[in-house]
């Protein structure tokens, strides 16, 4: 075993089974009042709301942001559940940047800025917010600063403002590709005739989401250095930098979290790499597909298989299919160009195989080694009462929730689970249907 391997194993002994005890009861308390997409999406928020305990710790802090296509899929719930988790939070509505820049700069610590209503700082106005995208975009790493003049009297001087911080974002459709590389993406949608949650109410709930968050905090502070990960086959570059604090925290915690992340990044990052594609990474992505082999195509004959791709936009982009001109200029941007070609004894104009082999190899992501896969998210909430019922011992008497049952997290989004003390009741207190 490496030195490196030992010595997570030994955060993982140190910290133990209260870690998963901890991450269980936030992951429980997410999943009463928001209706996830996926598995993976609320083991993300479960791990991206632990980080924000130890931000000292980290060289960058991922984004995550809540998306949808329609209001009313359940966003800005998702930020009013993670405010009673976090330390300090701001709900960042409508706020001028000097107001934020000052927060972020706060002696008492850096806030968690929950932002909802994100897509208007990026849309038509998006020039009356500069500053405001200049602290989103910088502020994910450590030692970020926003320099910034100020006049005293008739001087001039110059300060300098840290603009590092936690932020969750909630917004319709996507943002920035500057913004999105950064975040964990999650993709909401309005809830199915069949899924049902618990309504939230701030002055109902967020005591208990209080008590959690104490308890999160204690368990964060044990952890000094932290043990930085392995990354599963797939997550790299960007990406890595973004799922590594979620990883040491998983890491941390032992038992099965760190299996659990490391699906949940695998699931994530590959439905973050299928929406985030480019037009022009899509064409090199078609392209592989209609050569199929062929070392020379003519283009004339690849216009035809591309317009014939089913679900593609090459037949209809912006209301007429592309043409040979179009092709020619888009691939010259990955220093592809067209020449004469020779095929069946005839000389057309057309593109060479090779000349594409090098742009397929930088920019389209090769599929994982078989050998090593690491599998999407297909269970949620397997060997959570083996656990649970390992970590019960570690909660202490004088906890606000020891005389709470320790069972598996409500799951009626997922599929019933069923109660410890009536098997005919879920964990959330509903009759099984």
């Amino acid at each position: 075993m490496s030195p490196e391997r030992n010595r997570v194993t030994a955060a993982t002994d140190l910290w133990g089974a209260r870690g998963v005890r901890v991450l269980h009861d936030v992951r429980k308390y997410l999943a009463r009042f928001v209706a996830y997409p996926d598995p993976a999406a609320l083991i993300a928020h479960t791990l991206w709301v632990a980080h924000t305990h130890r931000m000292d710790l980290w060289d960058s802090t991922p984004r995550i942001a809540f998306l949808s296509p329609e209001p009313g899929s359940g966003k800005s719930r998702a930020l009013e559940v993670t405010d009673p988790l976090v330390p300090r939070p701001i709900h960042a509505v409508n706020v001028s940047p000097a107001y934020l820049f000052r927060k972020v700069s706060d002696e008492d610590g850096a806030p968690t800025i929950l932002f909802d209503e994100a897509d208007t700082v990026f849309g038509t106005r998006a020039k009356e917010n500069e500053d405001l995208r200049g602290l989103l975009n910088a502020g994910h790493r450590k030692g970020a600063v926003a320099g910034r003049c100020k006049t005293i009297g008739k001087t001039i001087i110059t300060e300098e403002l840290p603009a590092y911080a936690a932020v969750a974002l909630a917004g319709l459709d996507d943002l920035p590709d500057t913004i999105m590389s950064r975040c964990v993406v999650v993709r909401m949608r309005r809830r199915g005739p069949t899924e049902s949650i618990e309504a939230f109410r701030h002055r109902l709930h967020a005591a208990e989401g209080n008590v959690i968050r104490d308890d999160l905090a204690e368990w964060a502070a044990s952890l000094s250095v932290p043990v930085w990960p392995e990354m599963p086959v797939g997550v790299e570059d960007r990406a890595a930098d973004v799922w590594e604090a979620l990883l040491v925290v998983a890491d941390a915690a032992g038992g099965d979290w760190p299996q659990r992340a490391r699906e949940a990044a695998v699931t994530l990052v590959g439905n973050a790499r299928d929406d985030s594609a480019s037009l022009g990474v899509r064409l090199l992505e078609d392209l592989q597909t209609v050569f199929d082999g062929r070392p020379a195509m003519a283009s004339i004959d690849i216009l035809a298989a591309l317009h014939e791709l089913e679900e593609s936009p090459w037949g209809d982009l912006r209301g007429k299919p592309i043409t040979a001109q179009w092709l020619s200029q888009h691939l010259k941007r990955y220093g592809v160009v067209r020449g004469a070609i020779r095929i069946d004894g005839r000389v057309v104009k057309g593109y060479m195989r090779a000349a594409l082999e090098d742009p397929w190899s930088r920019y389209l992501t090769p599929p994982p080694p078989p050998e090593k896969p690491v599998a999407a998210v297909t269970r949620l909430h397997e060997d959570d009462e083996r656990e649970c019922r390992e970590a019960e011992a570690t909660r202490p008497l004088s906890d606000p929730l020891s005389e709470a049952v320790l069972a598996p997290p409500c799951a009626c989004q997922f599929g019933f689970t069923p109660s410890l003390e009536d098997p005919e009741f879920c964990e959330c207190g509903r009759r099984e249907q």
